[in-house]
């Protein structure tokens, strides 16, 4: 079976950019015009395994890092509406849940092509890299839709909806798939990831930070685990092994420069272009993707309907913490930030996407947008090892990642210590959507143990929010510890109103799959 016969069908349901009359034109088409996949070229292929979209505006829109102003600013399009106001949204275009799904299962269908290569000649060992590249990015994507299409994984697993687990080259027409449970995705990106380590030869690549070298795919399994919570907690065990495997014994060695970045310049994309350096020992992973979220993101008048604010920033990148506080004359953080400077200011941001475009036609001054997302980093890893730490009870230890981080990002000097966490987040009020503060109600899968142990947990998360504003995990926090989240409408006279609100217990928090795999028969996630 040729490249295309079998790649097409792999798609699972790519909806509109390929319709079924187009197949099945598509499959008419001589053998001899398709591309067979070989050793030769299975490495071209691979490219194709990794996403060509990354959920970044999904993740950031759906979270608390985002509030709604006035209509006189406006919104970058409907999708940015929607996706604020938790909508089932019908949009289908650049960084929409639709390009998110076809955009995975595309690479996923990629790498089954090179699996299907590997196995019909028999497994060789030569061949035995390409096998755990393509395992990787077999479990990457299926791990990014089903952080997004399903719940956080919980108690509730074995009977809450999965996605389906594309593990082969489908080679008919119109089929029909199950969405299993989450239990089963969950267990089967595991059996990939443990298969597929083991195989990878990093002195393979050209350009490794592109590729899932052995420490990208650890980091992967830490983040996997974090979210793969178990009752007794085993998987926390599991997150400091992987962890420590990439960060050593002296993590801050390989943390980003944040006081080099600072010292840059804000304007443009200087910022955002030292942020994801290949040379960065910060950056494991980078990805290239088809995007505008630099724009909606970054220091342009564009989506500023909803918006990372100012009233947003004093819980972010302007916020106090135990590390010391924000004040513009002595700001406590080595970065800045850009603010536009309306009435009524819409957008406080960190540089770190830059917008870059490749001109179509420039008479028409039409433009494909890309983004590069540092996928995987150093400094995320350190706080999901810290995070891990706490969960297990050694506070001493989470404690240790947290000043490691905050020597890298703050100009602190004095370190904290246990009883200076507990202090600082123990006069703190939780968190109300007119009252903000940085400490939310958490109500993760497991009883928090005591006082000591939330509030180390707060100010692992607080860093975090900080650290990958813009990059879309503050949403995989706020699904896995329960945090509530609303909307919030900042009007002209400086008051607030709340719009909507987010429990735990929403089903909005599985995004709905989208409308054209619905159409074609897959069971939707509910709704209340």
């Amino acid at each position: 079976m040729k490249l295309y016969n079998k790649y097409i069908w792999g798609l699972l349901f790519m909806g509109a950019s390929v319709g079924f009359t187009g197949c099945n034109d598509f499959l008419d088409v001589m053998p001899d015009q398709r591309t067979e996949v070989t050793p030769d070229n299975a490495d071209y292929l691979l490219v194709s395994a990794y996403p060509n979209c990354m959920p970044l505006e999904i993740f950031e829109m759906y979270s608390d890092n985002t509030d709604a102003y006035p209509n006189r600013f406006s919104e970058m399009d409907m999708l940015q509406g929607d996706l604020f106001w938790w909508k089932d949204t019908s949009q289908n275009g650049t960084d929409s849940p639709a390009f998110l799904w076809e955009s995975c299962y595309h690479a996923i269908a990629a790498a089954n092509q090179v699996l299907d290569m590997v196995e019909r000649n028999g497994n060789p060992a030569n061949l035995a890299s390409l096998k755990g590249e393509a395992l990787l990015c077999r479990a990457f994507n299926h791990f990014v839709l089903a952080t997004t299409f399903c719940k956080a994984y919980s108690q509730s697993a074995e009977t809450d909806l999965g996605i389906p687990y594309m593990t082969y080259l489908e080679t008919t027409v119109s089929p029909s798939y199950e969405r299993g449970t989450l239990k089963e995705t969950y267990e089967m990106i595991e059996k990939d990831l443990l298969e597929g380590i083991p195989l990878l030869d990093d002195s393979r690549y050209k350009q490794a930070k592109y590729h899932f070298t052995r420490n990208a795919a650890y980091a992967l399994a830490a983040r996997f685990y974090l979210n793969y919570t178990q009752p007794d907690l085993s998987n926390y065990d599991k997150v400091i092994d992987y962890a420590t495997r990439v960060l050593g014994d002296n993590p801050s060695v390989n943390l980003r420069n944040w006081e080099a970045i600072g010292k840059l310049s804000v304007n443009g994309d200087v910022q955002p272009n030292e942020y994801i350096d290949v040379e960065s020992p910060a950056n494991i992973l980078l990805i290239s993707y088809h995007s505008y979220w630099g724009y909606v993101s970054g220091p342009y008048g564009l989506g500023e309907r909803y918006a990372h604010g100012p009233k947003l920033s004093y819980e972010t990148n302007r916020s106090n913490g135990p590390w010391g506080n924000y004040d513009p004359s002595h700001n406590v953080y080595y970065t800045d930030v850009w603010s536009n400077s309306s009435a009524l200011p819409t957008k406080v941001v960190s540089m770190k996407v830059a917008q870059y475009k490749q001109v179509i036609d420039p008479v028409a001054g039409t433009i494909n947008g890309y983004c590069v997302n540092a996928a995987l980093t150093m400094d995320e890893l350190l706080l999901s090892r810290a995070e891990a730490y706490a969960v297990k009870q050694d506070y001493e230890s989470a404690v240790a990642d947290l000043n490691a981080w905050m020597f890298a990002y703050t100009n602190q000097e004095t370190p904290m210590t246990v009883e200076s966490i507990n202090n600082f987040y123990g006069r703190l009020a939780y968190y109300q959507p007119l009252q903000p503060t940085v400490k939310k109600e958490l109500h993760p899968q497991f009883a928090l143990v005591s006082d000591v142990q939330e509030n180390i947990l707060h100010a692992v998360l607080q860093a975090r929010r900080i650290t990958t504003l813009y990059e879309g995990l503050r949403w995989l926090d706020i699904k896995r510890f329960g945090i509530t989240i609303y909307r919030r409408f900042m009007r002209d006279d400086g008051k607030i109103d709340i719009m909507d609100m987010m429990k735990a217990d929403d089903e909005r928090r599985a995004i709905q799959l989208p409308s054209d795999v619905i159409t074609a028969g897959m069971k939707p996630n509910p709704r209340n």
